[in-house]
């Protein structure tokens, strides 16, 4: 008897161990490196799949890495040296224009997320009310003054005589803008929201204005591993939809990103762009928000033309991330 359950308890640790060797490879991570273009509450979707572990529920070990400008970290996935790239789709286009096999393959920002801000005495009454103003901008290249200088063009004014642009580094935008040197900002988040705090007020909101916009995207070499693709697509779907259904999570989350901030501060500028529907429902790039987002391109002249949707857009991981 003894022998007996002596045999078959070594046989269970046999079976046992031999499952065990098999699962645990299946469980190897498997290594990607995405590089963002800054470090932004924009971005909010990829740091919510890092750190509820969404990306590691697909098999991925992220690695996420700071270019310091678009066209960077977009140079980094062309050489090779990162797998994914986070930033405008513009810079994509513009690649892809000039030959670069590169492709869009997620959206991680469904809204034209920049604003302009004025001082409390500013009277506003339309876009002509900022003609002969000093206003602080953006350094060039960023989305957030094409935006501005393509809104002045379509009202029909130029942006390099009849306004006078303060132009600085991306993010120092409230610093000039407090201090007096202006009576209207272009900004982004979290900057919107610590000058309103300050007593500042929002005139005109580009998301609103707009409606869905491909701001922000995923890009992907056209040889892509496809299983890391489909993970973190799958993995950005699942942070979508998580800051939809816990929306007080995710600001904890985003303040836990941005120590420096106030809290205040980064739970209304979560709460603005959700308002605003800044952060879309699905990874899905729609033909309409990526024309309207190219239209400010090539209003301002850096592309010639719309690229054609069908050639620039790789639905294939999206679609399967939303269950299409």
């Amino acid at each position: 008897m003894f022998a007996s359950k002596r045999s078959a308890f070594f046989a269970s640790a046999t079976a046992l161990a031999l499952l065990a060797a098999p699962l645990g490879q299946a469980q190897a991570a498997t290594k990607v490196v995405i590089t963002q273009a800054f470090q932004s509450v924009l971005y909010l979707p990829f740091y919510i799949a890092m750190d509820k572990g969404f990306f590691a529920k697909q098999g991925l070990e992220v690695d996420k890495e700071t270019a310091g400008t678009p066209p960077a970290a977009l140079s980094a996935v062309i050489s090779g040296s990162a797998d994914f790239s986070i930033h405008g789709p513009e810079w994509t286009a513009i690649a892809a224009s000039k030959g670069a096999k590169v492709d869009i393959i997620a959206a991680i920002v469904g809204g034209a997320a920049v604003w302009i801000a004025a001082t409390p005495d500013f009277d506003f009454k339309d876009v002509q009310s900022f003609k002969g103003q000093k206003i602080v901008t953006g350094m060039m290249p960023t989305t957030s003054t094409s935006l501005f200088l393509n809104l002045l063009k379509q009202k029909g004014m130029d942006g390099k005589t009849e306004v006078d642009q303060i132009p600085v580094p991306i993010g120092t935008e409230p610093g000039p803008f407090l201090a007096g040197q202006a009576k209207v900002a272009v900004m982004y988040e979290p900057g919107l929201d610590q000058v309103v705090a300050k007593g500042m007020k929002v005139v005109f909101g580009f998301p609103k204005a707009f409606g869905p916009y491909a701001f922000s995207s995923l890009t992907a070499r056209a040889d892509a591993d496809p299983v890391k693709a489909q993970g973190v697509v799958n993995g950005l779907q699942e942070a979508l939809t998580f800051i939809q259904a816990n929306p007080a999570e995710a600001i904890k989350i985003a303040q836990q990103e941005f120590p420096k901030l106030e809290p205040s501060v980064v739970e209304a500028a979560v709460k603005r762009m959700i308002a605003e529907k800044v952060y879309p429902a699905t990874v899905e790039t729609t033909p309409d928000a990526l024309i309207t987002a190219m239209n400010t391109q090539i209003g301002l002249g850096n592309l010639k033309a719309q690229p054609v949707y069908a050639d620039f857009v790789v639905q294939t991981y999206a679609k399967k991330a939303i269950g299409k």
